[in-house]
């Protein structure tokens, strides 16, 4: 761990009077100035409630409250060291390029198997329902074989139903998955994929936490695994999902992310949500891959993008 990545962590850890720093002020400050200095003093120039709160914590944060943080930061970094896992933050250069380009980016992740720039940068996420039908299992495959077929990488939240579907296909077609968690990096969850998550990493594929590394799954953690999801991929291809699904909440993310939003034809003619975002124009309904694998970019592409973007708060 360099000293920039515990001073993080530790910035992510600190407390004051039972208040926390903001991680999302966190990382875009950090984004943006390449540094930590201004936020180590308490500097922000972001005028939101939750960048002035972030500010009133580290500057009245206490030494006991500091030397509290470092140990938070070392503990959880050699949970994560111990199961195998490594640490990448938004000022480290191996930092998945797409993730960059949000504005929820998140300032820090643990992961386990090798991070791939160009790869990754050539991603696109497959989710879907829980309660998949086989229907839905038959449309997942045939999408990730097609992208896998192209180069593509495939992530997706490792939860039970398209998203495992979709996992399992592309280490069937000897492809590149992502799989996001919600919980920590030591913690596979749920516990009935903890084995495709092992797979995905011996198969030369990548497992990804935002959280801190012994962090327990909970309601809220889902909502945030699905912003790096979109996030860490160009778009999102929804195959199936209700009105009540986590999938839905996601091709809103990828639309607010600035993400291209792929909705099955399938699902289009089923979900009144689904028809609705293609009348707004915030989804394409597609019918086969070339919709998809013609609106996404080359690696190099987005390397550029990224090199230029500064995620600014007047974005917000």
């Amino acid at each position: 761990m360099t000293s920039t990545q515990r001073q993080m962590l530790a910035l992510c850890s600190l407390v004051s009077a039972g208040d926390r720093c903001d991680w999302g002020v966190l990382a875009r400050q950090a984004h943006r100035e390449r540094s930590l200095d201004g936020l180590v003093a308490g500097d922000i120039p972001e005028t939101s409630a939750n960048a002035h709160r972030t500010g009133w914590v580290i500057k009245t944060a206490s030494a006991e409250s500091w030397t509290a943080a470092w140990e938070r930061a070392d503990s959880e970094y050699r949970a994560a060291t111990a199961a195998g896992a490594r640490l990448t933050t938004v000022l480290d250069d191996d930092f998945p390029l797409n993730l960059r380009l949000i504005h929820n980016l998140p300032p820090f992740l643990f992961y386990r198997g090798d991070l791939d720039a160009d790869r990754d940068a050539h991603s696109v996420a497959v989710v879907g329902t829980r309660s998949a039908t086989p229907d839905g299992i038959h449309q997942a495959r045939r999408v990730v074989r097609s992208l896998t077929d192209r180069s593509l990488t495939v992530t997706s939240g490792l939860a039970i139903g398209i998203d495992a579907t979709a996992h399992r296909e592309t280490l069937a077609c000897s492809g590149r998955t992502i799989a996001v968690l919600p919980s920590g990096i030591t913690r596979l969850a749920p516990a009935a994929n903890r084995d495709l998550g092992e797979d995905i990493v011996a198969s030369g594929g990548l497992i990804v936490s935002q959280f801190f590394p012994t962090a327990t799954p909970a309601r809220w953690t889902f909502g945030k695994r699905n912003e790096v999801t979109s996030g860490i991929s160009q778009g999102t291809v929804v195959i199936e999902a209700s009105s009540t699904s986590g999938a839905r909440m996601q091709a809103r993310l990828a639309y607010e992310h600035g993400k291209r939003v792929f909705l099955l034809d399938t699902l289009v003619t089923e979900q009144p949500w689904a028809q609705q975002m293609v009348q707004r124009r915030r989804a394409v309904a597609v019918s086969c891959i070339d919709e998809i694998t013609s609106r996404i970019a080359s690696p190099d592409r987005v390397r550029d993008v990224s090199d230029l973007l500064h995620v600014e708060p007047a974005l917000l």
